[in-house]
Parts: structure tokens; sequence; C-alpha cells
């Protein structure tokens, strides 16, 4: 039966993966009782994850100037749940222009989050697409 006061999330914290069962209760200093936890971060995590969740985001960007087409780029720090398909919007339509450096900032404050994307790896310029060879 659905209760509004309490949500079941399994903990990613660690490989163990607990079942979680939060529930709203005033009497704790959080305002929320964690069940299933093996350990204080899952509690923490439980918690978070019902009033406030958030995730890295890793996905690619277009790049110009380089032999690929795209580079690999992360989100510096986890981002609200809910604002990651705004950041891919705006992800989306920027276009980098090699070279970019593995950690270089490549877009900041992406979606008004405060939180920047970064290069997961090094791009450097190319002037002459690579060569095919027929076999």
């Amino acid at each position: 039966m659905y209760n509004p006061h309490q949500q079941e999330v399994t903990c990613i914290v660690c490989p163990v993966g607990c079942k979680l069962t939060v529930v709203r209760d005033e009497h704790e200093p959080e305002g929320y009782r964690v069940l299933g936890s093996q350990c204080k971060r899952g509690e923490h995590y439980g918690i978070k994850e019902v009033t406030n969740p958030t995730r890295m985001l890793p996905t690619t960007m277009a790049i110009r100037g380089t032999h690929l087409p795209r580079i690999p780029v992360r989100t510096a720090e986890p981002i609200p749940k809910a604002k990651i398909f705004d950041c891919m919007d705006e992800i989306n339509r920027v276009e980098l222009e090699a070279p970019i450096k593995i950690g270089e900032v490549v877009l900041e404050n992406v979606a008004g989050t405060g939180v920047d994307v970064v290069a997961t790896r090094s791009m450097e310029r190319v002037t002459e697409p690579l060569a095919v060879h027929g076999g």
C-alpha cells in the first residue's frame, strides 16, 4: 500500500546495494528515519535521495578540428537530478574547437547549476584527416 511519508530507494554508495526505506519522522534530527541501511553513509544517501537527489552527468560534446567528432565530458560535481535534461540541452548546443586538454573546463555553470562541465580526454588539433587504407 502506498504511503506518502515513506519512499523505497536502493543505496548506490557501495556495492552492497542496501534496500532502504526512508520514512518521514519529525522526531528525528534530520526529519527522516532510514531503515535497511548497513552503514551511516547509506543513511545519509537515503535522506539526500528523497530530499535533493543529484547525479554526475557523463556525456559527449561535439568537437571540430580533431580526428573524432565528439569528446567525452562530465560534470565536475553532481547536479540536481531534475536539471539533467536542461544540462543536456545546453551541452548539445555547444561545439568545441580542438585542442582540448583533459580536465579543462569546456562549459561553465551548465544550465545555471553552478557546476562546470570538464573534458575527460585530451584531443589534439588535427589539420589533415586520418588516412584510410584500402585492403
